[in-house]
């Protein structure tokens, strides 16, 4: 008779489910998107192959292949001979893709208040007052990546993929504008205070409601990249007429 301590696993046991490995180039595509979207790659930045190698402690072959992944997503040009460097958006290009993903965050929340499950909720609640945290300790990385965290769960819960690709698509264009929305703490202020707003609304399964503040989100954010793309060029052009001078 078999011990009931030495009973064998069935075939549905995770012991017999194989361990999934990220191929090391999409680990790699993953830590550039961070360094982009928080600035550390600046728009126009040319990415050198060596420096990048020994931060990321990787060969030139996943480095090369990841350069791969994102420059199919437009976050890097690749340049023939030249190498690669991080592309940059001009002010058209700016407001044309915030244009669009106000209609898409809006879309996004309108079918999330009607579709989301109360397990959904929590956890869009959860990473809220997480994000809350990183707000009072002033903690941008961390509060934006907790931020990106419930966009893109709303949009999930609108359970559209036709939606959901649309929306990875231009959002991976602005991440660091999205990011950078926030360096003015007034501005990064109104942003929370928005995001509480969104939470109410999804909570009331008012889509209608969710539908505006996401809109009226996005363009803020809008706002205050213009705004600040409007600076830097002032800055560059009172420093060009001082050179002269």
């Amino acid at each position: 008779m078999q011990s009931a301590d030495l009973a064998t696993p069935g075939p549905a046991s995770a012991a017999a489910s194989p361990i999934a490995r990220r191929p090391l180039h999409e680990e790699v595509a993953d830590r550039l998107r961070e360094l982009i979207t928080e600035g550390l790659l600046a728009p126009g930045m040319r990415l050198n192959e060596r420096v990048l190698c020994e931060q990321l402690q990787v060969s030139r072959t996943p480095l090369r292949e990841a350069f791969k992944v994102l420059a199919a997503e437009r976050l890097i040009d690749l340049h023939p001979n030249r190498g690669a460097s991080v592309s940059a958006l001009s002010v058209t290009d700016v407001e044309h893709l915030f244009e669009v993903m106000a209609s898409l965050e809006g879309l996004s929340g309108e079918l999330a208040a009607r579709r989301r499950t109360p397990a959904e909720l929590e956890e869009i609640r959860a990473l809220h007052y997480e994000m809350l945290a990183a707000h009072t300790r002033r903690d941008l990385p961390a509060y934006y990546r907790l931020n990106r965290r419930i966009h893109e769960t709303i949009n999930r819960c609108a359970r559209n993929p036709v939606l959901a690709e649309t929306y990875d698509s231009v959002n991976l264009r602005i991440q660091n504008l999205r990011f950078r929305s926030n360096f003015n703490r007034d501005k990064w202020d109104a942003a929370v205070d928005e995001h509480s707003a969104m939470i109410a609304a999804l909570e009331r399964g008012d889509g209608a409601a969710l539908r505006a503040v996401l809109e009226a989100h996005l363009r803020h954010k809008r706002a205050a990249v213009l705004e600040e793309l409007a600076g830097r060029a002032s800055a560059a052009l009172h420093g060009a007429a001082g050179g002269r001078a």
